[in-house]
């Protein structure tokens, strides 16, 4: 079997980590979201809110730890890693704010592929905000849009999943995978 390199996509507040952590109860090999880490560690150095005092600075910090992600993905000894967040979403936050960015993050689109994309769509019953997500639900449709858009430009099939209960929506995944 190939293997495949999944990424689970969808704006703040979609269901993401508790899908990833139910795909790991059930033995899954799966990657967390890295942006909390990130802004966590630059909490712990004083900026508040790295995201929006430096989004060059937080935009490039992701995208080493995707990077990262996608090449630790490819050395697993497991035949499916699924990945919360890709390196496309890196860029369609910087579209969502209006930000510039360099070519290289053009370039890590292209370079690096995933296997299958599936999106959750934004769901206001689940939505949370709290410490580090900091976007209002209609905030968290723009970004939404600018996932799906993103993703589209370079070439990638959206699976959405509908909203359901958590192990359905796994199971929604699962059997995508497995066709």
């Amino acid at each position: 079997m190939q293997k495949e390199i999944i990424v689970i996509i969808g704006g703040p507040g979609t269901g993401k980590s508790t899908i990833i952590d139910g795909l790991i109860a059930n033995g899954y090999c799966c990657y967390p979201e890295i942006s909390r880490q990130v802004t966590l560690e630059a909490q712990k150095q004083g900026i508040e809110q790295l995201f929006l005092e430096n989004p060059i600075l937080f935009s490039e910090l992701l995208l080493k730890g995707r990077k990262k992600q996608f090449q630790s993905a490819l050395e697993e000894p497991h035949d499916i890693v699924f990945i919360d967040r890709g390196i496309p979403d890196v860029l369609a936050y910087m579209h969502y704010i209006g930000d510039n960015y360099p070519a290289f993050f053009d370039l890590a689109c292209q370079e690096y592929k995933y296997t299958k994309i599936f999106i959750l769509p934004p769901w206001e019953e689940i939505y949370i905000s709290d410490t580090e997500r900091y976007e209002n639900f209609e905030q968290a449709k723009d970004i939404n849009g600018h996932l799906v858009s993103t993703y589209k430009k370079y070439g990638y099939e959206l699976i959405e999943v509908p909203k359901d209960s958590v192990d359905n929506r796994i199971l929604f995944i699962l059997d995508k995978i497995s066709k």
